[in-house]
């Protein structure tokens, strides 16, 4: 069995946006710039993608220092900009979506033979990215960030059902990633294979848009 690290759930990654931090260089330069810092301004309603950065999995364990749990080497998010203000300032997003190719997804826990799928409900999220690359995923009012996990079992599919009241992660330039680690969700239903608390850590690199590396200024 692999032992590798995901999830992502959700998800984020689930789940999501853009990469990090410099001062703005010019008067005028926006949080979101494609090329480079400073470069062409993002405009609201772009779409922003990104894959897993290279090498790297997406992991939900059942510790924040365990290896036991679903790892997935295949994911993606997808976020259109709302708003991208003059730097020093913090841009929003709306991630509208999250998705984890199963076919890549395993898991090392006792029981469990396979994961069937890796769904995060509950969409859009609202990101925002600070200039310092602080980024901050949070759900509609009155929702949770969530994941559904089927697996199957020795006895059967299960159904793993995971929440989070919000998501930090951070935004580099240095590879256009945004990242995420150890971030707790909660299990509100599902049988007792699936563990009560599942930690989340994932890398989503290069950012774009259009095909253009995006930064943050």
């Amino acid at each position: 069995m692999r032992t590798r690290t995901l999830l992502t759930l959700v998800g984020a990654v689930a789940a999501l946006s853009i990469p990090a931090a410099v001062p703005a260089s010019a008067a005028g330069t926006p949080v979101l710039t494609t090329g480079s810092a400073g470069g062409t301004a993002v405009a609201a309603g772009d779409v922003l993608t990104a894959p897993l950065a290279s090498g790297t999995d997406a992991t939900l364990y059942s510790s924040a220092t365990g290896t036991s749990g679903v790892t997935c080497s295949s994911s993606t998010f997808t976020a259109s900009v709302t708003d991208n203000p003059a730097a020093p300032g913090t841009a929003t997003e709306s991630v509208t979506g999250q998705s984890f190719d199963s076919s890549s997804c395993t898991s090392n826990v006792f029981g469990v033979t396979g994961v069937s799928s890796i769904t995060v409900d509950n969409l859009p999220y609202t990101t925002t990215v600070a200039s310092d690359g602080t980024l901050t995923v949070t759900p509609a009012s009155g929702s949770a960030i969530q994941t559904t996990v089927k697996l199957r079992t020795l006895l059967g599919s299960i159904t793993c059902v995971y929440q989070a009241p919000s998501l930090t992660g951070t935004a580099s330039n240095d590879d256009n990633s945004i990242a995420f680690t150890n971030q707790q969700f909660t299990k509100t239903s599902g049988s007792s294979l699936c563990f009560s608390s599942g930690y989340f850590t994932a890398k989503y690199a290069p950012v774009t848009d259009n095909g253009a590396a995006v930064y943050v200024n």
